[in-house]
């Protein structure tokens, strides 16, 4: 699996993977009209609102908001990583997935990658030469075999133990900086990030490592002390113990989320092979969109102090929005000063699995919070408990669960149930400001949806000359749509959406695609977009002109602005922006 995914050959693999089939050998599709429908496999439902676009490539449920290409389906509903969904889709299609290994080594990332391998190798190899750092190890009850496992290391004393590791020349310094595991001093030079720890590496979902953790042995502060965010380090990503977890197991069939590094080995050499821990920040929904990738059971196990408490309030806020049908999320509190790794220690495998059975689920725990704030016996207090619960159980999706969840909430607050699920689909009121936005989505906006649903038409246009120069919100991500669509003049909407996958526009581009589309007739697909572009160049004459004549009425005009102020009133006669 090592080596990048050439993006052609995702591109040809898009092309030729029919979605109405792949998605069909799992959920029972039935063709209506030009797309076809199901019960969403995502929530459960009475009438079918999961649709599949074979046209576009892509799916959306209109009941709980899915969507996404035949990758993001296999993602999804197979719960495999990105690489095993392409392999998936070309053993369907008869393909051989190719690997660009000089791709890889001459991506911007690969001397990070380079560096944190050798980096492990480097600290795993100081552990062996540390006998007090074995001892500590031993004294945690670990074994040398899940410390090899899970390639534990540590990192000596001194400022330069690891810099004199590596040669010293400036583009190695410049690697290791980039690569989270060196500082700069004040006063000049570098110095170790970590140094008298044992070292955890943080590894990826192809098991590269991104990234260390680090424990020091004796008191000081911090106790942990975690890579910065890198090139190829997002800890609101990344889990420590996932790729672990998955190796240990060909199904996973729950995940324990737990706070730190050594719960998670302590667990793992207590032969509880399904944990994983956050990386010292909160639960992200990144985080959990991984998670439900690999099982549909989660139970949060934190700290029984007060930091832990709220760390698993926070968890649940989080989960709300990820809770579809037939994915399951409970909490198991530990006693004040407790955690997973003194647990285990102390009570082994069997008292552990016997503290499992005192989960809450999700449910359970948002009703006894909520309860702990208000006095449900009194009329106002149920009054107070229906409006903290409002917001909370509007994050959820549509579904059984929902249904459920609310039914339980009418029961609490005595309230019918339509009455209460008017009061909670109706938002508190707000008083606003009137406001002089038109809801018409934007000239640029209306471009990149044209161009998203029928790439073939931007071959068929011809590009207003200016179009590189306007400097309007969206145009980057214009131009960008623009020049694949040159490239490729056959990519499906599907293809386009994938080469923005993991990127930030990606979830606004698949809202564009599930919407309808704007463009009722054919024929007038080129025509529309020929018209937004022309009509982007003229509106931004406009504003450029109406800079120009506020500094012409000061006197402040260059010479060269009075040149571009009278090209522009002359373009500005024939130009109409709309």
């Amino acid at each position: 699996m090592a080596g990048l995914i050439p993006q052609d050959f995702i591109d040809d693999l898009i092309d030729r993977t029919d979605i109405v089939e792949v998605i069909g050998s799992r959920v029972q599709l039935k063709k209506a009209g030009r797309e076809y429908k199901a019960p969403c496999p995502f929530h459960n439902e009475k009438t079918p609102s999961f649709t599949v676009s074979p046209q576009k490539g892509f799916y959306h449920c209109f009941g709980c908001g899915a969507h996404g290409t035949v990758l993001s389906f296999l993602l999804e509903f197979d719960r495999l990583e990105f690489p095993e969904a392409v392999e998936e889709l070309a053993h369907i299609a008869g393909l051989t997935v190719p690997r660009d290994e000089q791709a890889e080594r001459s991506a911007p990332t690969a001397p990070i990658y380079e560096i944190l391998a050798k980096a492990a190798k480097i600290y795993q190899q100081a552990l062996k030469d540390n006998p007090a750092a074995i001892e500590y190890l031993k004294g945690r009850g670990l074994s040398g075999e899940t410390v090899r496992e899970f390639a534990v290391g540590y990192a000596p004393g001194g400022w330069d133990f690891l810099l004199r590791q590596f040669p010293d020349r400036e583009d190695v310094r410049r690697d290791l900086l980039a690569a989270g595991l060196i500082a700069p001093r004040d006063s000049g030079g570098f110095y170790d990030r970590f140094r008298e720890r044992i070292i955890f590496p943080i590894r990826d979902g192809r098991g590269r490592v991104v990234a260390f953790g680090g424990r020091i042995t004796d008191a000081g502060e911090p106790k942990y002390l975690n890579s910065p965010e890198t090139a190829v380090f997002h800890k609101g990503r990344e889990l420590y113990g996932l790729y672990e977890a998955r190796r240990a197991a060909r199904e996973v069939k729950s995940i324990l989320v737990v706070e730190g590094y050594m719960d998670v080995i302590s667990l793992a050499n207590h032969d509880v092979r399904n944990a994983v821990a956050t990386l010292g920040t909160a639960t992200t929904h990144d985080h959990l969109k991984r998670l439900f990738r690999a099982t549909r059971t989660i139970t949060f196990c934190f700290d029984g102090d007060r930091a832990g408490r709220e760390a698993a309030w926070r968890a649940l806020q989080t989960s709300l929005a990820e809770m579809r049908d037939g994915r399951q999320v409970g909490f198991l509190f530990l006693a004040d000063g407790e955690d997973p790794d003194s647990l285990i220690r102390s009570d082994g495998n069997t008292g552990f699995q016997a503290a499992l059975q005192n989960k809450l689920t999700l449910s359970d725990y948002l009703f006894r919070e909520l309860e702990s704030q208000t006095d449900t016996t009194t009329m106002d207090g149920r009054a107070t408990f229906a409006e903290l619960a409002r917001p909370l159980v509007e994050l959820i999706p549509a579904g059984v669960y929902k249904e459920l969840l609310t039914e339980r909430l009418s029961q609490v607050v005595g309230l019918g149930r339509q009455q209460l699920e008017e009061f909670v689909a109706t938002p508190p009121v707000t008083v606003h400001r009137p406001s002089r936005i038109s809801n018409r989505p934007s000239l640029v906006r209306q471009a990149i949806e044209t161009i998203l649903n029928h790439p073939q038409t931007v071959a068929e246009t011809k590009l207003p000359a200016g179009l590189d120069a306007v400097e309007q919100k969206g145009m980057s991500l214009l131009l960008e749509l623009i020049g694949i669509a040159q490239q490729k003049p056959d990519i499906k909407p599907a293809g386009i959406l994938e080469r923005f996958r993991g990127r930030s526009e990606c979830p606004h581009l698949e809202a564009l695609l599930a919407a309808d589309s704007t463009i009722t007739e054919v024929s007038k697909k080129g025509t529309q977009l020929t018209d937004c572009l022309q009509r982007i160049i003229a509106s931004s004459t406009q504003q450029r002109l109406a800079v120009l004549v506020t500094k012409a009425r000061d006197s402040s005009l260059t010479d060269d602005e009075k040149d571009e102020f009278r090209r522009l009133s002359i373009t500005s006669k024939t130009a109409d922006p709309g």
